[in-house]
């Protein structure tokens, strides 16, 4: 199992992004929470990469080509742990 959580920069995040986004979003965190964040990373339509230089640690997950929602994985015993951390429109 395991569990999602953001805080309210995600919330004003989500606020500021197009409502398809927002939707691929909550789609991708209901899969996370239903399956496990390692069922979901084999979905290939999210990319989900670790990321480099001052964001070692954390990951990505593409919500299309322009957005990403980066998170941090947490190990709590039997449960996962997923902080999600921004939202944002990734630049190129």
């Amino acid at each position: 199992m395991t569990k999602v959580t953001w805080g309210r920069d995600v919330d004003k995040d989500l606020d500021c992004v197009p409502d398809v986004i927002a939707r691929k979003f909550r789609i991708w965190v209901a899969l996370v929470e239903e399956s496990g964040i390692r069922e979901t990373r084999k979905h290939k339509g999210f990319h989900d990469e670790p990321l480099k230089g001052k964001r070692q640690g954390q990951r990505s997950v593409r919500l299309n080509r322009a957005y990403r929602a980066i998170y941090v994985e947490r190990e709590t015993g039997e449960v996962g742990l997923l902080e999600i951390l921004e939202v944002n429109k990734h630049e190129y």
